[in-house]
């Protein structure tokens, strides 16, 4: 079995030898990011070895509940855009999927946790809309913390297994 951290330190000093990179995971790893120590910055990615490309490696996570239920990140995102636009529609619509699609998603999570994580109201005189409820916002809080602990957790193994890719045009 290989040591994927001692990999991912040489790959780091042969991109840039005889100084540590200033998006080091060895230094400081940056929650948010798609590894510790991951830098927005072109520069910083190209010291580490990384393509210096607008979409870096990153993890997506699906969380398969048993037969019955999951979640992933197409479902979290669907549930922070309706927390952020108050609205199915728009959520669905800022997604790229149909209001039929983002409703049917919404009702499959509503079915499957023992609250519902959205609430809405009918459209007409009032505008209608919906929100998260009280529990579809400890459901996407916790998923999203479950991605920042993991991508923290395997930041150096993903960095070598990146480090590992064929050199492609425009990157890696």
């Amino acid at each position: 079995m290989r040591d994927f951290r001692a990999i991912a330190e040489r790959a780091i000093k042969k991109a840039a030898p005889g100084k540590e990179c200033p998006g080091s995971p060895a230094i400081r790893p940056r929650a948010g990011l798609p590894w510790p120590g991951a830098c927005q910055e072109p520069a910083r990615l190209a010291c580490r070895g990384m393509p210096a490309d607008p979409l870096p490696t990153r993890l997506r996570l699906r969380l398969l509940f048993g037969t019955d239920a999951m979640l992933g990140p197409g479902k979290a995102d669907l549930l922070q855009q309706i927390r952020e636009t108050g609205s199915i529609s728009a959520a669905g619509r800022a997604m790229g999927m149909s209001y039929k699609r983002a409703w049917s998603l919404v009702e499959e999570m509503n079915a499957a946790f023992r609250e519902p994580l959205v609430q809405s109201a009918r459209g007409g005189a009032s505008g209608g809309g919906a929100q998260l409820t009280a529990m579809g916002e400890a459901v996407l809080v916790g998923y999203r913390r479950i991605e920042e602990i993991a991508a923290e957790a395997a930041g150096a193994e993903i960095a070598a297994l990146a480090g590992f890719l064929r050199d492609m045009p425009g990157g890696k």
